[in-house]
């Protein structure tokens, strides 16, 4: 089992920046390619990025290309989403999973862990 607990979500005005950090526990952190999502009122969850094992690779939607990153730290066990530049379509529950396979890494089926979630609201 792993636990992930993410947490840095709050309500910032367009144009503004937050950082998400998910914290992981139970096994071994390294093992896993980690990825964000993230889902809005009456919306498929949708893919944000995700970032492989070492942390050499990511991967983004084109939605926030340019203006979001991903990155770890596997001594704490932590994944992070720095987003920059928010704009109102930002506004969602933020999730960040964990995927022990290599499986397609832009999707929510090839993830085995979940956290709870952390809103993000984006006021215009």
């Amino acid at each position: 089992q792993v636990q992930l607990v993410e947490s840095g979500g709050g309500l910032v005005q367009a144009g503004g920046s937050l950082r998400l950090s998910c914290a992981a526990s139970g096994r071994t952190f390294s093992n896993y390619r980690m990825g964000w999502f993230r889902q809005a009122p009456g919306k498929e969850r949708q893919f944000v990025a995700a970032i492989s094992r070492s942390g050499g690779t990511t991967y983004y939607a084109d939605a926030v290309k340019g203006r979001f990153t991903i990155s770890r730290d596997n001594a704490k066990n932590t994944v992070y989403l720095q987003m920059n530049i928010l704009t109102p379509e930002d506004t969602a529950v933020y999730y960040c999973a964990a995927a022990l396979y290599n499986g397609d890494i832009t999707l929510p089926r090839s993830y085995d862990y979940w956290g709870q979630g952390t809103q993000v609201t984006v006021s215009s």
